[in-house]
């Protein structure tokens, strides 16, 4: 039985890729709010409801645009986006890490990986996104 492209199942386990983290993935989303971001960032990219790359996430969040930040935790080096978290706590906006770049540019129906996501809210997968929402704001922030 093959399944869809997006829904494969990721190269390696949660656990596996949280080696591979670099030392600013701080703060990292769980096993479970992961699966989530990823569902929440599929059902997104459906409606075009994402900004993807730091060039055009950088861009929005300098506009003005709210969202949820999901960012890749295995990306190196850590200077092409390290800037990004420092741009969303001036504006208040929640952002969290994910362990893997491959799994977050699946997640965007993409065949690339990709290190940062920006995730707009949208009435279709509302309540999703509020679920994401309440969890990431609820992650610690690195100090």
């Amino acid at each position: 039985e093959k399944r869809p492209a997006a829904e494969a199942a990721p190269e390696f386990s949660y656990r596996e890729q949280l080696e591979h983290l670099n030392p600013i993935a701080q703060p990292l989303a769980s096993r479970k709010l992961t699966r989530k971001l990823y569902k929440c960032i599929r059902k997104a990219a459906k409606h075009k409801q994402i900004r993807r790359g730091v060039k055009e996430v950088q861009k929005f969040i300098n506009k003005g645009e709210k969202g949820i930040t999901v960012l890749a935790g295995d990306t190196l080096p850590i200077d092409v986006y390290c800037h990004i978290p420092i741009m969303c706590e001036d504006r208040n906006l929640p952002y969290a890490y994910v362990p893997s770049k491959s799994d977050l540019g699946a997640a965007a129906g993409s065949k690339r990986p990709t290190c940062v996501i920006l995730l707009k809210p949208h009435e279709e997968y509302q309540e999703a996104y509020d679920e994401c929402l309440g969890e990431v704001e609820s992650l610690p922030l690195p100090l």
